[in-house]
């Protein structure tokens, strides 16, 4: 294990921890403002079903945020341990974000805790919604935080670098970057998309295995509709993603479209693959369409590859991995779709079995399209770790105890997802929600 290089076994621990946080981190973000959707709606048509689901959700969503704590605390540690050099030069530009970040993590965990245990208790029901909006705030604030530090990583100012030294720092400027528009509200918005896609599928197995009271049905229909509302969302800001790439890192958007030649009216390469002479073959090449995606017109100029060193080219697989976020992305948009317009469909069922089924599988593919877009960010940025400034072997530990590291920390990760997929099924196979409205007396409740 320590005959590995040190390099290599670092890149793979971040990785490997980042792709079991994002995934309970967007969660965290996306959980809180469905949690207040419910809530709201119940408060305002007098439906308890909704308020139901709202408290349904809210227990899931604290064994999610635990979590996400672990993991994210295991990110902390690991920038110190696997990054020295990076956090030696970049730590004072970045220490702002991080300090905001832990900041709006006590006033969510506050204003959860006091959410929680405040059920019924007071006269007006308004006033423990609005104890709700501080903890979708600050979950939102903290992946606004974080996601300024990636965005710095990809276009770093703010400084000036002398001797390795950065200097005449300013962690504002540092933080407002160019790319930090674009990454925070694609962040967002894929978070919010990934939590209304989970819970639309939770809802939808419900009832694909026969479960069709009222209380499933409003479930479906409110995270259906915002699962759109927030798909269109993201996939415009992915629209500005691709202008942002275009200005400002062209070299990544090259690699992502096996794109070597600079020119207009750049046709956009979708699948396919390369053979060993850089030739591409069985590709679908959409013409003019990258550079629309570049500037909105056929005219643009898109740069190629080859104006960049070989040694500075993202790896060219990056090609796959932005085509299917790009085909989950889609997809995630149009299902939901489907589901509006499902009396329509052929046969003109209320709820089609395999309908239902695609549902499910809508919050499956949102991870997927989530994981993809960290993993085309950070290894399109390659191979550089402050693009421009440091590249990642530089920036890495000289240990060689990374390798016993990376095997704990999969253990860990391996228990955790474990734990919490068995507690969230337990919590909720233990007191069905058919069951809790039958105890709360809402089975006659229809809602308006």
């Amino acid at each position: 294990m320590s005959s590995l290089d040190p390099v290599l076994l670092s890149r793979m621990l971040t990785g490997i921890t980042l792709f079991v946080h994002i995934v309970f981190a967007s969660i965290g973000v996306g959980v809180p403002l469905m949690i207040a959707l419910a809530e709201w709606r119940g408060l305002r048509t007098g439906d308890p079903h909704y308020t139901l689901l709202a408290r349904r959700w809210a227990r899931g969503f604290v064994i999610t945020v635990a979590v996400g704590v672990v993991t994210g605390t295991s990110i902390g540690l690991q920038l110190s341990l696997l990054w020295p050099t990076f956090m030696r030069v970049a730590g004072q530009a970045i220490a702002l974000p991080l300090f905001l970040e832990t900041f709006a993590f006590f006033i969510e965990a506050i204003f959860l805790g006091i959410y929680l245990y405040t059920w019924d208790r007071f006269k007006s029901k308004y006033f423990h919604l609005m104890l709700l909006i501080p903890v979708a705030i600050a979950s939102s604030a903290s992946a606004v935080f974080i996601t300024t530090v990636n965005s710095f990583m990809n276009q770093p100012q703010g400084f000036t670098l002398k001797n390795g030294v950065m200097t005449n720092i300013h962690p504002i400027e540092a933080m407002l970057n160019p790319a930090t528009p674009t990454k925070v509200s694609h962040v967002l918005a894929s978070s919010y998309t990934l939590s209304a896609g989970v819970l639309m599928g939770l809802a939808a197995y419900s009832m694909l295995r026969g479960r069709n009271h009222p209380y499933f049905k409003k479930a479906l229909k409110l995270t259906a509709t915002c699962t759109i509302v927030f798909a269109i969302s993201t996939v415009l800001i992915g629209d500005a993603s691709g202008k942002f790439l275009a200005k400002y890192q062209p070299e990544k958007l090259a690699a992502a479209e096996w794109h070597f030649d600079t020119m207009t009216h750049a046709p956009f390469v979708y699948g396919g693959f390369m053979d060993e002479n850089g030739e591409i073959k069985y590709a679908l090449k959409v013409p003019y369409a990258l550079s629309i995606l570049a500037g909105n017109l056929p005219s643009t100029e898109v740069k190629g590859l080859n104006d960049y060193p070989v040694e500075e080219r993202p790896p060219l697989s990056i090609h796959y991995m932005f085509d299917l976020k790009i085909t989950t992305g889609v997809l995630i948009l149009v299902i939901p779709l489907l589901y509006l317009i499902r009396k329509r469909l052929p046969g003109r069922k209320p709820y089609p079995k395999w309908l239902l089924l695609a549902l499910i599988l809508v919050g499956p593919m949102a991870m997927v399209a989530i994981e993809l877009g960290w993993m085309f960010a950070e290894v399109g940025r390659q191979p550089w770790i402050l693009r421009g400034y440091m590249k990642v072997s530089e920036a890495a530990t000289t240990s060689t105890s990374v390798g016993w590291m990376l095997v704990l920390f999969v253990i860990l990760y391996l228990v955790l997802c474990f734990s919490a997929i068995k507690v969230l099924s337990k919590l909720f196979r233990n007191k069905d929600a058919v069951e809790e409205i039958r105890q709360l007396g809402l089975e006659g409740a229809e809602g308006k």
